[in-house]
């Protein structure tokens, strides 16, 4: 892992020139920006927030380190300036901090694309920072940060061409080259080119074997082409590394879990759930974290599982979030949590205040994701909650091919799938017992080797169908 910070000096010799002249303040940016590439808290700075902490205090006007904590900011808390007064002043500050001193062109671009992001409008920010990498193509900072607004917006072949464009700059004496293999490995099998991610993640890890997202892309790999077993003979023989990337570690538990899962493995689902996932979450609060612990309790219900009561500590971590509205992958996956803790009043407080959402967006002639897919995807799951199945399935499948715009990844996006193949099996209508064997022959061209495909095709075909 990197861990020689920079200073001013160094920065600019990397052909990045920081506008401060705080060498204290440069390397304190240059640990920050280490810790959010490669997912993990390095205790030698005391953590991300220690360090920015102290990179501020060497340098109160350094701009662009102000930048850089409004986007970590807005992106840990899932709230952004619409929704949060403190994000607001904090944003407006760092444009008045711009607009007072003389900063480069690069570090310019980099305030508008925070401004822009922390506005909701994710498409102009990565626009900015790709503009930033045509003359900077190894601002890892750029890089990652559009990457995040691709992955956000559910935009793969964006996230796939963004990192090839720049690699070629890059050799693996840089800082960051392991991480950025896996982050260009991760674009490559959203797009379904298994093989070529394979490589560019295993190279990932011949660099920088603590890589966190060339191991999760190996992940997606593997769920994506039927090595579930395998997958879990990874995870185990390389915990060692991963599991020091604190920040993500969470996730890369619960694609070990999914592998159980898919195997009808369910109590070593759940152990793993139980001894890691869980706590990691009641632990960090992360949204990242609220994601795998809601999906995996989820897709254990779809399997007709029994969770006993550990919804009841999840839904404290979801509550706090029902009226954000600035993700909806975030959105849908905190209504799975009150509605998987039976919480009816957090259930109908965050539908009100979608719909309100929504409303608004309408009333100002936008429409987008949360209106196009965001409502409907939420109702069809109060709806199969309330155990009208044939409501539910009306409501998504004509738009399961817009699931996508929510943005996550496919792994995360498949709950939908099986929410949606399941409500269609428990329908009481007989065309949509048709269209369950429909998806499931489907599913099983995709994934050949999936024990869970094949039991949803064992339950289907002991349906009776006209």
């Amino acid at each position: 892992m990197h861990s020689q910070w920079r200073d001013c000096q160094a920065w600019s010799n990397f052909g990045l020139p920081l506008s401060t002249t705080s060498n204290e303040a440069a390397k304190m940016y240059d640990a920050v920006v280490a810790q959010y590439v490669g997912v993990y808290s390095d205790k030698s700075v005391g953590g991300i927030r220690k360090a920015l902490g102290t990179m501020t205090e060497a340098d109160p006007n350094f701009v662009l380190g102000s930048a850089l904590a409004n986007i970590l900011s807005v992106c840990g808390t899932s709230q952004n300036a619409n929704t949060n007064d403190d994000i607001r002043k904090s944003i407006d500050k760092m444009m008045m901090m711009m607009n007072n001193n003389n900063i480069t062109a690069r570090e310019r671009l980099h305030v508008e694309a925070v401004k822009c992001f922390a506005e909701g409008d994710m498409e102009t920010a990565c626009s900015k920072w790709e503009t930033i990498l045509v003359d900077h193509p190894t601002d890892i900072v750029a890089i990652k940060l559009a990457h995040d607004g691709y992955f956000f917006t559910g935009r793969s072949e964006q996230m796939r061409d963004s990192t090839a464009r720049v690699l070629p700059h890059w050799n693996k004496h840089m800082p960051f080259y392991g991480n950025l293999l896996g982050n260009h490995a991760f674009g490559l099998v959203e797009t379904n080119l298994f093989k070529e991610a394979e490589d560019a993640a295993r190279e990932g890890l011949d660099v920088n074997p603590y890589d966190a997202w060339s191991t999760h892309s190996l992940n997606h790999v593997m769920e994506y082409t039927g090595r579930h077993k395998e997958g879990i003979q990874f995870l185990n023989s390389t915990l060692g590394t991963w599991d020091k990337c604190d920040i993500f570690a969470s996730h890369n538990y619960w694609h070990w879990a999914v592998f159980h899962i898919d195997r009808g493995e369910y109590e070593e689902a759940l152990g793993i759930y139980d001894q890691d996932i869980a706590p990691r979450a009641l632990k960090i609060k992360g949204m990242l974290e609220i994601l795998d612990a809601t999906s995996f309790l989820y897709r254990l219900e779809l399997e007709g599982q029994n969770v006993g009561d550990r919804w009841q500590d999840i839904i404290e971590l979801c509550r706090p979030h029902v009226e954000d509205h600035v993700i909806m992958l975030n959105d849908i996956h905190v209504l799975m949590g009150c509605l998987g803790a039976r919480h009816t009043d957090l259930t109908k407080k965050l539908m009100h205040t979608l719909r309100d959402y929504v409303s608004q967006l309408s009333k100002q002639h936008k429409s987008g994701v949360f209106q196009d897919v965001g409502l409907p995807l939420c109702e069809a799951f109060v709806a199969a909650d309330d155990g009208d199945y044939a409501k539910a399935v009306d409501l998504l499948h004509p738009v399961r091919y817009k699931v996508v715009n929510i943005g996550g990844s496919h792994a995360q996006r498949d709950v939908f799938n099986l929410f949606l193949i399941d409500a269609a099996l428990k329908s009481s209508e007989n065309r949509h017992r048709k269209l369950a064997r429909c998806l499931l022959t489907e599913r099983k061209a995709m994934r050949k080797n999936s024990p869970l495909t094949d039991r949803l095709i064992a339950r289907s075909l002991a349906l009776h169908v006209d």
